[in-house]
């Protein structure tokens, strides 16, 4: 399926998928019979989902593995890797501290005037330690990384194993050769996949909408409007920053990514849209040498869309509250967060467990997270989308600083017959 006709296809399953979920919930307004008719809604896109988890480790450690034995030296990995996160250490502050900005401008909270009645939400918070994060960054066992998705420790592991590839030179070189045609099979299957996309879309918000209705969409209209205007504007400084960069081919960029960008906002899963931002990207094109090696380690360090909303959430919780917080605690805030947030990848409703943490340690009401759990599908899906435009970016970036040629044009034609030209490897 070509890509335009697949993104407008998605596109019109999300619009069906709201219908879908608006007529059941009229039909059915009992909530126990909308979880029941949504649960079983839901297993389309579960499935989905889990097939895009099938193919996430092998993915990632075919395309890392090759695209790090094909650098050579230690150095040149060292200089991406430098270079790389030098980029989402910048973004990940942009990010925090616009989202501290505009909900200080907006100040959604203000005027709930709630009460701390002693509620809890029972989320483990004590999994977002620095101890905890740094231990689990080295895998216990490949095979067990890969078994449950540790995206963190496969990239761990798969650097040792391109390295020490790398290392060995030509010994080494039929072995990264049979890796590299594993990729090219996986890439295959995540073709077929991506074909049940729309189907998942549109099951991901008829589920939605059967269980909360459309009412709640109104009910916290301001809160979400109000954040969707400021991941807008991150959006906007993102791509200017990525201007400076890539001049005219940024525009380029983010029309190859409007497919992605989609796929995860409609899911609100980043991981959906993995495999088809390392097909666009190399569209740009951009080397697979630097998607396989970039790209996995944004979806760690980079997610540039929950970063925002940690202080966005936290500081709204306050003002909900009427507890007054000074520069000097939310600039505290914001460091603390840049340093807990890197263990999002690895943990369950990352954003909503960092959220717990942070208002644990500042003393605010726990309680608060409450007000944001019925409407956490929709804004994680405004999160993983801009996850996706941070790290294509990111990339793209990367690419150039490595001496890529990324422009506005789209690469010319091969002729009929000749072979396919191929980025630089």
């Amino acid at each position: 399926m070509r890509s335009p006709k697949l993104t407008t296809v998605i596109f019109i399953g999300m619009v069906l998928g709201i219908l879908v979920g608006w007529a059941c919930h009229s039909l059915w307004p009992d909530p126990k019979i909308a979880k029941s008719i949504a649960d079983y809604i839901s297993l389309l896109t579960d499935i989905f989902l889990r097939l895009i988890k099938m193919i996430i480790a092998p993915l990632v450690f075919t395309t890392l593995v090759v695209g790090v034995a094909h650098m050579g030296e230690p150095k040149a990995i060292g200089r991406i890797g430098g270079k790389a996160m030098l980029w989402f250490i910048s973004a990940s502050l942009v990010s925090l501290l616009l989202g501290m900005i505009m909900v200080n401008i907006l100040q959604p909270g203000v005027g709930l005037n709630l009460v701390d009645n002693g509620a809890t939400t029972n989320l483990k918070t004590s999994s977002l330690s620095l101890k905890e994060f740094v231990t689990h960054l080295v895998p216990k066992s490949a095979v067990e990384a890969m078994a449950t998705n540790e995206i963190l420790q496969i990239v761990v592991f798969s650097l040792f194993f391109g390295v020490a590839a790398a290392a060995m030179g030509e010994r080494a070189k039929p072995l990264v050769e049979i890796i590299d045609q594993a990729s090219h099979v996986i890439l295959k299957i995540t073709g077929y996949i991506m074909g049940l996309a729309p189907i998942a879309v549109f099951a991901a918000m008829a589920a939605t909408v059967t269980t909360q209705g459309l009412g709640i969409l109104v009910t916290y209209g301001k809160f979400m409007a109000e954040f969707y205007l400021s991941l807008a504007i991150l959006w906007g400084v993102l791509i200017f920053a990525g201007f400076l960069f890539l001049q005219g081919g940024v525009f380029r960029l983010v029309s190859l990514i409007r497919e992605p960008f989609l796929l995860a906002f409609s899911t609100a899963s980043s991981e959906a849209a993995y495999p088809v931002t390392m097909a666009q990207l190399e569209k740009l094109p951009v080397s697979k040498r630097i998607i396989s090696f970039v790209l996995p380690m944004g979806y760690s360090f980079n997610l540039d869309g929950s970063m925002m909303y940690c202080t966005f959430a936290v500081i709204f919780i306050a003002q909900a509250y009427n507890i007054e917080l000074s520069l000097v605690q939310q600039v505290t805030m914001l460091l603390v967060l840049m340093l807990t947030s890197k263990g999002m990848a690895g943990v369950p409703r990352a954003s909503l467990v960092v959220i717990a943490a942070t208002l644990a340690s500042f003393n605010l009401p726990e309680a608060g997270l409450l007000l944001l759990l019925g409407i956490d599908q929709f804004l994680d899906m405004g999160r993983s989308a801009t996850n996706v435009v941070g790290n294509s970016l990111a990339t793209a970036v990367v690419a150039k600083w490595e001496g890529e040629k990324i422009t506005g044009e789209a690469p010319p034609e091969t002729p009929p017959g000749q072979p396919a030209a191929v980025p630089a490897q």
